[in-house]
């Protein structure tokens, strides 16, 4: 908590920078529900980044969904704070002349999880074990920071030309407190919400391990574990229904793997997992089981 509320304390920084002359924009790598992400050259250190601009009209409408008492950390405070293998590493952020904020990271060479959730691979096929263990190290570490991410889905995970998992974009995050938990936030991506969230119900961190498992299940079925839905109205339709069970789609998938994504599929939060750390256990076991002579640094 002494943690949130040195957030909480932080002055924003109020000195703009012209973007077009501190960095020279090399092409774009992609684009967010409220941001573009460049790779870039930053002239200050001489280093390749990606330098991400968010939306400010998008990002006001955002952060005006909150009291303003509630002093929300932002995007680029949360970003800042955060230091693990498995989360793209924030350098530093500031405003732009034009008023939007911008976020310079670590470049990632490598691919999109959506990609290989679509393509299927031998990359995927060899890796997709350890790349849910990494992603659900990752978001283990951002709930022992108390946040919640709330847009956790493969559009929001890269992977390394290493093999390494690199969970990206903390645009919706917040706080892991109660007015942040209250009813009415419906924000994130429809096919991974969780029913309390879509039903404007109380949230806490367990509607991240709803998403974390419809992306666990996705990773290995190629699909969602409902007909997919492309609006709200949609999902709303199939959160009633039970989810398709894994091993209809994959037969030979392990039993402790297809019975950890299951459960965290659980309409109820209380009867999913109730931890990151309990999931990644899970798969972590089924991994040794499996792949014995595995070594970490594979």
């Amino acid at each position: 908590m002494d943690f949130l509320k040195k957030l909480f304390q932080r002055k924003p920084r109020v000195e703009k920078i012209d973007v077009t002359k501190r960095f020279d924009l090399i092409g774009r790598v992609g684009s967010g529900s409220m941001s573009k992400v460049w790779r870039a050259r930053d002239t200050k250190s001489g280093r390749i980044v990606g330098l991400k601009l968010l939306d400010k009209e998008k990002t006001l409408k955002f952060e005006g969904r909150f009291d303003p008492r509630l002093k929300k950390p932002s995007e680029g405070e949360i970003a800042l704070s955060l230091k693990h293998p498995h989360i793209v590493q924030t350098y530093e952020y500031g405003w732009a002349l034009t008023g939007e904020m911008f976020l310079v990271m670590e470049f990632i060479e490598g691919l999109g999880m959506s990609y290989l959730v679509d393509v299927q691979n031998e990359q995927m096929q060899t890796h997709r074990l350890t790349y849910l263990i990494q992603l659900g190290e990752a978001l283990q570490y951002f709930h022992e920071r108390n946040f919640i991410h709330r847009d956790l889905c493969p559009r929001n995970i890269l992977v390394s030309e290493e093999n390494q998992v690199k969970l990206i974009d903390f645009g919706l995050a917040v706080p892991n407190t109660p007015p942040f938990q209250a009813p009415g936030n419906r924000t994130g991506t429809a096919n991974y919400m969780a029913p309390e969230l879509v039903r404007r119900q109380k949230t806490d961190q367990r509607i991240d391990l709803f998403s974390y498992a419809v992306t666990a299940y996705e990773m290995y079925a190629r699909t969602y574990p409902w007909e997919a839905g492309q609006t709200l109205e949609a999902v709303v339709k199939h959160i009633n229904s039970p989810p398709t069970n894994l091993k209809q789609h994959r037969p030979e998938i392990d039993d402790q793997v297809a019975r950890t994504i299951m459960r965290g599929l659980e309409k109820s939060p209380a009867d999913r997992w109730q931890s990151a750390k309990e999931m990644v256990a899970e798969f972590r076991a089924a991994r040794t089981r499996l792949q014995p002579a595995f070594k970490e640094d594979e």
